[in-house]
């Protein structure tokens, strides 16, 4: 008998087709040996269609979202709750209750019971979590699967928190670091409409009034103020088709691909996000190997983890190196992307059989470098931009007054040449 599907592969991605089975429990069973989650099943030819699972994907309401930061806060506390409380001894369904209960009213809530909903049907916390992509991605659930393999859900959960942690910890000294120059460079943009704007049409009519030429940078300054006052619409219209196609370029696959490629290259932006790539590479290839996940299943997951496109096609490279039998450490021996020094520990990992012990030692030394690195960067943009700041109101400062100084000059002039007559 055949049976009409709609399921969710690991990766979350919908499809739908048929399936031959004797009735909608074993074809489920079918599915799920294939890394399916099923949302609906029904008979091909039987009326109404497939019937929706009750632990089937929530439709999301219109206009939410689910950022990145959002994600790693709530599963990071949903892991570390989830590991203490089955540490001592409260049974899955119920610890997941409890965390249901606890939280507030909301998209999270909401997936937390529809996970509980699938515990309660019998399924496994992975296969519950997988109906949810966006807030439970590859990583988390292949390590919870491996956790409730070995029978040690709650050290994976522990370890799924950790992992969670390092990465909203990072994510926000970034952001944190990034918060004052942003500051002060819309500080920046907002004082020089207001002198352009608001008080260079006041010095206006002096100028105007005057008997000398003005300076080339206060006409410069003067007609820049023109053009603020009575075309501003122009200006608006310019930076918002400059924003939309900047937008646009961003996202399209060569504008992506040039952009990652620029960013792991530069001179010194290179630097950072190399060094920041490669631990956020060790640390999850390094919980997932730890984890017992089979080595080239964790490099498809780090791949997906990752980022940067230049970093997906060594991932790539080196889950065909891994699938010939050949050592990681060859494939991840490229200098233009690696550390030398991450490529020797995990020679050395592969020699004593510990690699994912190695990557998470690497990963943590990479991040302790990286949060010195991130400090000592922005105690030094931070003065360099009050510099370009002071020099730019300083230069339009001088610009204005430049006229002022000019006309003292030519009358102190004129007052000597009478006073020698």
């Amino acid at each position: 008998m055949k049976f009409r599907y709609k399921a969710f592969d690991k990766l979350g991605n919908a499809t739908t087709d048929s399936v031959d089975a004797t009735d909608a429990r074993e074809a489920s069973e079918i599915l799920r040996k294939h890394g399916l989650f099923v949302s609906e099943i029904g008979p091909a030819d039987g009326g109404g269609g497939p019937s929706r699972s009750k632990g089937a994907p929530v439709k999301r309401r219109k206009g939410s979202s689910t950022s990145a930061g959002r994600r790693l806060k709530e599963l990071s506390a949903f892991c570390r709750q989830l590991a203490i409380l089955i540490e001592t001894g409260t049974p899955l369904v119920d610890a997941v209750a409890s965390l249901a209960k606890q939280t507030p009213e909301g998209e999270w809530r909401t997936v937390l019971e529809s996970v509980l909903t699938r515990l309660e049907e019998g399924a496994q916390l992975s296969e519950a979590m997988a109906a949810h992509p966006a807030w439970f991605d590859g990583v988390s659930r292949s390590l919870v699967a491996a956790g409730e393999q070995g029978g040690q859900l709650d050290a994976m959960m522990a370890r799924l928190s950790k992992l969670t942690r390092q990465q909203q910890k990072v994510r926000a000294s970034l952001t944190g670091a990034m918060v004052y120059p942003c500051l002060l460079i819309c500080v920046a943009i907002g004082v020089m409409i207001a002198m352009l704007g608001f008080v260079l049409p006041r010095f206006e009519g002096l100028f105007n009034s005057l008997d000398t030429p003005l300076p080339p940078s206060t006409k410069v300054l003067m007609a820049a103020s023109h053009l603020l006052r009575e075309r501003w619409y122009v200006a608006v219209i310019a930076a918002a088709a400059a924003g939309f196609g900047l937008k646009l370029w961003l996202t399209s696959e060569a504008g992506v691909r040039m952009l990652h490629r620029f960013s792991v290259r530069a001179p010194q932006l290179g630097k950072v996000t190399r060094s920041f790539a490669t631990a956020k590479i060790a640390r999850v290839l390094g919980v997932l190997v730890d984890g017992k996940v089979p080595l080239v299943d964790a490099l498809r997951l780090t791949r997906l983890a990752s980022n940067n496109s230049m970093y997906h096609g060594l991932l790539d490279r080196a889950e065909q190196v891994v699938t010939r039998g050949e050592n990681i450490s060859t494939a991840f021996a490229d200098p233009s992307l690696i550390h030398p020094s991450v490529c020797e520990a995990l020679r050395s990992g592969e020699r004593s059989g510990k690699i994912g012990a190695v990557l998470l030692s690497m990963a943590d030394h990479l991040d302790e470098d990286n949060e010195i690195l991130v400090k000592s960067a922005s105690s030094i943009i931070e003065p360099v931009i009050l510099m370009v700041l002071g020099i730019i109101v300083g230069g339009v400062a001088i610009s204005m007054f430049l006229p002022l100084f000019d006309l003292t000059a030519a009358g102190g002039g004129a007052a000597d040449r009478k006073s020698v007559v």
